[in-house]
């Protein structure tokens, strides 16, 4: 098997993953999400932290918390991206055991434009006049969304922004996805190991206190969280950029029958119209990123030494 092959296969499994976790989170749907949450940071640091010790990564990962703590600023920068992904997590977890499975998938429907939007203001990037009838497609179908519930779509916002700026500091520091998820639920553990403590001393903390089947699932809960992403840090670097923006729509797309066919969620015909219109933007903006991809990839061909870094 070639390694792109090897990459297309990863990826797709990662999102696969992605896209089923929602019924992994519902059989938890009797555990508050606040503890959901803290068991989700406390078990993915120690999963993450194991892992790198049996591969024998704990030497990079010391070099890399000594080389952030020697950038002050690329180590509180993590750490404001560490909080930023918790507050995806809980925002997600929320939904999720809240019945509102369909409005995560628009959260990671929506989310590509959003990272789009953040880098024009932030990293002034340029829009083509695709992704400009993409914007506006979009927003119709959020308006639309927004008239028919009578309530803006405030959750699926909340986790399209977090991971988007999530994404835009993580574009700042490179990482290993393995060991960077270890440093980022680091920073949040004293928080999480603060309000575990707490939660058993009021006598609310569902843990060991259920049955041992709730156990697992929390204490699992940091392995399913660490190891798409690993395929995901595997697969990633084999494969085109723009083939990893076509194969991030699996997720989403499987929220969404998830939540309509398993768990009987409403999506009737104003549902249907708007999501359709945000369907046709993302095809807009994926076919547009494909182009660019392809016109980079020919001048390259072209041009081989303008494109060649110096030594």
């Amino acid at each position: 098997m070639t390694d792109e092959k090897k990459g297309i296969l990863y990826t797709i499994l990662t999102y696969a993953l992605w896209g089923v976790l929602p019924i992994y989170w519902k059989q938890l749907g009797h555990v508050p999400s606040d503890e959901i949450l803290t068991a989700r940071i406390f078990w993915a640091f120690w999963t993450t932290v194991l892992v790198i010790f049996l591969i024998g990564g704990q030497k990079n990962l010391l070099n890399d918390l000594k080389t952030l703590w020697k950038s002050k600023k690329a180590f509180f920068t993590l750490m404001l991206a560490s909080y930023l992904i918790t507050l995806n997590w809980f925002l997600y977890i929320f939904a999720v055991t809240s019945d509102r499975i369909v409005e995560t998938s628009l959260a990671y429907y929506i989310n590509p434009l959003v990272s789009m939007l953040l880098g024009v203001f932030f990293l002034k990037e340029k829009l083509t006049p695709a992704i400009k009838f993409a914007f506006v497609l979009a927003a119709i179908g959020v308006g639309i969304l927004t008239v028919s519930y009578g309530v803006f779509p405030w959750m699926a916002f909340g986790m399209a922004f977090s991971f988007a700026f999530y994404g835009l500091i993580k574009k700042t520091i490179k990482l290993n996805a393995l060991r960077g998820l270890a440093l980022e639920t680091l920073f949040v553990l004293p928080v999480a190991a603060g309000f575990y403590i707490y939660l058993f001393a009021i006598d609310r903390a569902a843990f060991t206190a259920v049955d041992a089947s709730t156990d697992w699932l929390l204490i699992l809960s940091g392995a399913v969280t660490a190891l798409p992403l690993f395929l995901f840090a595997t697969g990633a670097p084999l494969i085109p950029m723009y083939m990893i923006g076509f194969l991030q729509y699996i997720a989403p797309t499987m929220m969404l029958i998830i939540g309509v066919a398993i768990y009987g969620e409403e999506f009737n015909r104003i549902s249907l119209i708007s999501f359709s219109f945000i369907w046709v933007a993302l095809i807009l903006f994926t076919a547009s990123k494909m182009a660019e991809a392809r016109k980079i990839r020919r001048e390259k061909v072209k041009h081989p030494i303008v494109y060649t870094k110096k030594p």
